[in-house]
């Protein structure tokens, strides 16, 4: 089992704004104040944000976005600029799915990625295949259900925790968090909740519970966090296609809803939704009745991002086509860039 927390070691260079160079929390917010001592330790991010410049184009009746290529480093007015790409994919079982996962993370050069559902265990997850393709990874398994992972390429993430706090019994391998870039990145794979009511409904809104609490302590930290992964809510009418067949599921459900915008409310920005205000943004479809080829999809998976991580947002999407592939998962990768 990989340890908790930050007390590590000296396992790669991360950098911070200076702002961060200070005693950021009280003994209230012990565990925030973990992550950015660790943050700390690792290096200096620097201390401003620079606001997106150079050629703008628009790409729809919605959304304006830069005109730069997926690489990771930009020539762009004469300087080079560094972009964060960032996603997150429930990969549905990463070994039976490792063929497309490579392929995908070939394709795609993300430089982050959360991982969620690998159904493995601990010594089952296949870090040989990934340093084939420059990454590393830090993770958290389990045998047949759930499982989380972080990958960052070219550097080794400075793990920071491997469960969520708040409840010591709950052996549930559904979140992890580690410092990449400077940026602290989770991997979240909040409860399904089905059927409802019953046990499991009762269990995602507890999980929630706990999620809110550290992700307060989190914001308290002034840190740049991204809050990634499925967290099985669709939090609108629109994030969903129409339909009446799953008034009844846990997803949708007024209370799931409602714990998703209160989550919002601490000060979280939901990414996509900010770069894409309104329309489908489906990055889940159900292997049952047709649903990838009939486009009958909704939004699980999303980015809520801190203050600092949001000013730093530029860019953002769902890679489609990986569900169309064969052997593909439910999901498909969905990704944010960050303007660092």
């Amino acid at each position: 089992m990989l340890p908790e927390g930050p007390e590590l070691g000296e396992i790669g260079k991360t950098n911070i704004p200076s702002l961060l160079r200070r005693r950021v929390l009280d003994q209230r917010f012990e565990s925030a104040a973990k992550t950015v001592a660790t943050l700390r330790e690792h290096g200096d991010l620097g201390s401003t944000f620079e606001s997106l410049d150079g050629e703008m184009v628009v790409l729809d009746s919605h959304r304006i976005k830069p005109d730069w290529s997926r690489q990771t480093r930009h020539q762009r007015r004469g300087g080079t600029r560094d972009f964060l790409k960032i996603a997150t994919l429930n990969i549905n079982n990463i070994n039976k799915r490792l063929n497309n996962l490579l392929s995908w993370l070939a394709k795609a050069e993300p430089d982050v990625v959360s991982l969620q559902e690998l159904k493995a265990e601990q010594r089952a997850f296949p870090v040989a295949a990934l340093r084939t393709l420059g990454y590393e990874a830090v993770w958290q398994g389990e045998r047949s259900w759930n499982g989380v992972a972080i990958l960052a390429r070219n550097q080794t993430p400075v793990l920071t925790r491997t469960s969520l706090p708040g409840n010591p019994q709950d052996q549930q391998a559904r979140y992890i968090e580690a410092a990449v870039h400077g940026v602290l990145v989770t991997s979240i794979y909040l409860p399904n909740g089905n059927p409802q009511p019953g046990p499991k409904f009762h269990y995602k809104l507890a999980w929630f519970e706990r999620l809110f609490v550290h992700a307060a302590e989190l914001m308290a930290s002034g840190a740049p966090v991204v809050l990634a992964g499925d967290y099985n809510v669709v939090p609108t009418p629109q994030d969903i296609y129409p339909t009446r067949s799953l008034d009844n599921n846990a997803l949708i459900q007024p209370e799931s809803r409602q714990a998703f915008a209160r989550l919002l409310a601490q000060g979280w920005t939901d990414a996509l939704r900010t770069l894409y205000p309104e329309g489908p943004l489906w990055t889940f479809w159900d292997y049952k009745f047709d649903r990838w080829p009939k486009d009958k999809g909704m939004r699980l998976d999303h980015f809520l991002l801190s203050p600092k991580a949001a000013e730093r947002l530029v860019d953002g999407g769902v890679d489609r086509w990986v569900r169309g592939e064969t052997n593909a998962s439910d999901h498909a990768p969905t990704w944010i860039t960050l303007d660092l």
